[in-house]
């Protein structure tokens, strides 16, 4: 099991191939540096902590600020704790790369959804609603029954009800990954992707698909000469 990368998600857009074309989402990098990690030995597992996308000091909290100090790296906005094997422990330091994942790998992406507001159950699970006609009058997208008469009486706990829609942590599996590039740390996967523009993306090896011997062990990861001169530039921009 190796470290998963945080990226933003900056859209949909589509691939063209010489069969045809497909659906993609586009995933952006923005410097995802491993800051700390948990070993065995120490904390009872083996975990490699993600954090990306700088932040002013100002902005992060007195606890986390340690957590980079200790790391000698600027603070970052997103920090991400990923379950790996003592083999793929990655080194404190290291600059991760969208080569981290191969082409035609698939993986698997987890965010929170678009929340949606209150929504009634036909839109929210898809109820079919009560007739049109045959004396129901006023309550057509109604749920209809919720519970029982006398025995037992009262609603079951979890029952699909009208309620608040959407904003939920969702993964989705085996998303195939159709392009990488590494200059501009883009990752390109086939489908939709959980979530709004803008938003941050965890991904991770598949857990049901064979992970391919082409990709990289322990990770992608920048050489340290090219990962000073990146963070310099990103600075000199902020």
């Amino acid at each position: 099991m190796r470290t998963g990368l945080v990226a933003r998600k900056l859209g949909m857009t589509r691939i063209f191939t010489a069969e045809a074309h497909a659906p993609a989402t586009v995933l952006q990098l923005e410097h995802p540096v491993v800051i700390g990690q948990k070993t065995q030995s120490r904390d009872g597992y083996n975990a490699v902590v993600v954090a990306c996308t700088l932040a002013k000091a100002k902005n992060v909290a007195k606890q986390q600020k340690g957590v980079y100090a200790k790391a000698k790296l600027e603070p970052r906005k997103k920090m991400k704790e990923f379950r790996v094997s003592e083999k793929y422990l990655v080194p404190v330091g290291s600059e991760l790369l969208a080569s981290h994942f191969v082409p035609g790998q698939f993986i698997d992406a987890t965010a929170t959804s678009i929340g949606k507001g209150f929504a009634g159950g036909m839109k929210r699970h898809n109820f079919s609603g009560l007739e049109a006609s045959h004396g129901v009058s006023v309550s057509h997208r109604s749920i209809g029954s919720t519970g029982q008469c006398q025995d037992p009486g009262r609603v079951f706990p979890g029952k699909k009800m009208p309620g608040h829609m959407g904003s939920t942590t969702i993964t989705q599996q085996n998303l195939e990954i159709l392009q990488i590039d590494d200059e501009r740390g883009l990752i390109i996967v086939k489908g939709s992707i959980p979530g709004s523009k803008g938003s941050y993306v965890e991904l991770q090896d598949a857990v049901k698909i064979v992970m391919p011997q082409s990709a990289p062990i322990p990770a992608g990861i920048k050489p340290k000469q090219q990962t000073e001169n990146s963070e310099q530039k990103e600075e000199a921009t902020n």
